[in-house]
């Protein structure tokens, strides 16, 4: 069973799921219906396969798509659109594969099946000279094993799927903690300072301090 994330111009406050693809209602997944907007970016680090909808907006569907990919985003994106958007459609969307919104549960099962195990054999992050295997729960600064914890990993896969992005200290605990984690933000600072002292001095400066905001992820941040 995946994780699916439906990201869709179409859905008003309050709508009914099944209203924007009912045949996904009919697949075996957990899936998560979110308006097309930056925040989309966010609630993506849990999914593991983008479907993008755009059958009515096919220009805001071509943003998203391209804000995906800017972003760092690793998750796979399946777009699906009317037919005659088909030509509309290149390959500097950053898409993964499209689907005919027309089309049956069988092909969109096989199409999200194939899109998911194929990034979970791929599995790879890298950014700034940290790669890390998300299936192999390991994490390497340029070619050295680093030596995390879990939560350490966690965090740092997190950072580094959002290259550039700024997140503010609850944000954090929400996202790589869960939201059933009772702890306060000083969790978060001490994380980020032994991530720190693990990279290094010469990649410490990766993780960056935005004053009175949070951390983010800098690739540029590694001294030579």
């Amino acid at each position: 069973m995946a994780q699916l994330l439906v990201v869709s111009n179409t859905l008003t406050q309050g709508a009914a799921s099944q209203q924007t693809l009912p045949v996904l209602t009919l697949l075996p997944h957990d899936i998560q219906f979110v308006l097309a907007d930056t925040q989309a970016l966010t609630d993506s680090a849990r999914a593991d396969l983008v479907l993008l909808d755009g059958r009515l907006d096919l220009a805001g569907a071509r943003m998203m798509a391209r804000l995906f990919a800017s972003s760092g985003s690793t998750v796979p994106i399946l777009l699906v659109l009317a037919e005659n958007g088909l030509t509309a459609v290149s390959a500097d969307w950053g898409l993964s594969d499209i689907v005919i919104e027309t089309a049956g549960i069988a092909e969109f099962e096989a199409r999200i099946r194939l899109l998911v195990t194929s990034a979970a054999n791929d599995g790879l992050i890298s950014s700034g000279g940290i790669v890390i295997d998300d299936g192999a729960y390991s994490a390497v600064k340029d070619g050295e094993p680093l030596d995390l914890t879990y939560t350490e990993f966690e965090l740092l896969k997190y950072l580094v799927q959002h290259p550039g992005r700024v997140f503010s200290r609850e944000h954090l605990l929400a996202d790589v903690w869960g939201y059933d984690y009772y702890g306060g933000t000083r969790t978060v600072d001490v994380h980020i300072r032994r991530l720190r002292a693990k990279l290094g001095p010469e990649h410490e400066a990766l993780i960056g301090t935005v004053r009175n905001v949070g951390y983010r992820f800098s690739p540029e941040g590694v001294r030579r």
